[in-house]
């Protein structure tokens, strides 16, 4: 089992870990955007999993370095090997929801996309207003991954998680709060502050008591998210060939609407 030494020997090329008390904080560290990729994503599984055995870590805060949380996944570059199958990113991003201890992200800035399914990832999440939001894929021609088909129901209800997914519609921190999608709004730049503050006092509680609880109400959630995100990538997979996907991601690029033709 890591060692409180051995904590901060945990941080990658990708990934920095550090210890304060018993609240490990992970930072992701791809500024400016911190797009997301397979080898990104196992970096912070293995980290995760590491955590997990480590008795001293009680409680976990995600964070972000750079002017965005996570700006998803890049489809507009041209070696964008998410975009061509996502099935290896994916089998290491399910890893994530089977973390044991308590997660609270800190997000500031851009949250798109994967951007939203990683924040999703944690117990709460604290922003700012200053924060956007948007599961934009149906706006870049595709069905949404990450296991959002289940997380974002499950936190604000199927109505709202329609219209986020159907519109791709931005929404700012303060709106995120109101309707369930951030538990915390903090002041601009304050987020990592206040991220923290919530994970002392969950370290504060007793942490098998934290951990039971945790397991009983996320009860079967990881089996259930990774059963439907193999559904999210099979549609996907269809979706990547088609005209629309390169309308989308153009349109994207070229920061215009999309023309799609439904083929």
């Amino acid at each position: 089992m890591p060692t409180q030494r051995a904590v901060s020997e945990l941080s990658t090329d990708m990934v920095q870990v550090a210890m304060t008390g018993h609240v490990a904080q992970v930072t992701l560290r791809r500024p400016p955007h911190n797009y997301v990729d397979e080898p990104c994503m196992t970096q912070l599984a293995e980290v995760f999993a590491a955590l997990d055995e480590t008795p001293q870590c009680r409680a976990i805060v995600l964070a972000a370095e750079g002017k965005a949380f996570c700006a998803g996944a890049n489809f507009g570059a041209q070696d964008s090997s998410v975009a061509r199958d996502p099935s290896p990113f994916y089998r290491q991003a399910m890893r994530l929801f089977r973390t044991a201890k308590p997660i609270v992200a800190a997000v500031h800035g851009a949250a798109v996309g994967a951007g939203v399914g990683l924040a999703l990832v944690a117990d709460f999440r604290v922003t700012s207003r200053d924060a956007r939001f948007s599961v934009n894929f149906n706006r870049l021609g595709f069905h949404p991954g990450f296991g959002l088909s289940v997380t974002l129901p499950r936190l604000i209800g199927e109505q709202q998680a329609a219209l986020l997914f159907y519109t791709g519609r931005r929404i700012d921190g303060a709106r995120a709060v109101e309707i369930g999608l951030a538990d915390v709004l903090a002041k601009p730049g304050d987020e990592l502050a206040q991220a923290h503050a919530l994970a002392q006092e969950i370290a504060i509680s007793a942490p098998l008591a934290v951990r039971s609880t945790r397991a009983t109400l996320r009860q079967g959630l990881a089996d259930r998210i990774a059963e439907v995100n193999r559904q999210e990538l099979a549609a996907q997979l269809k979706e990547f060939a088609s005209e629309d996907f390169r309308e989308g991601v153009a349109a994207m690029a070229e920061r215009r609407l999309p023309q799609f033709q439904g083929r």
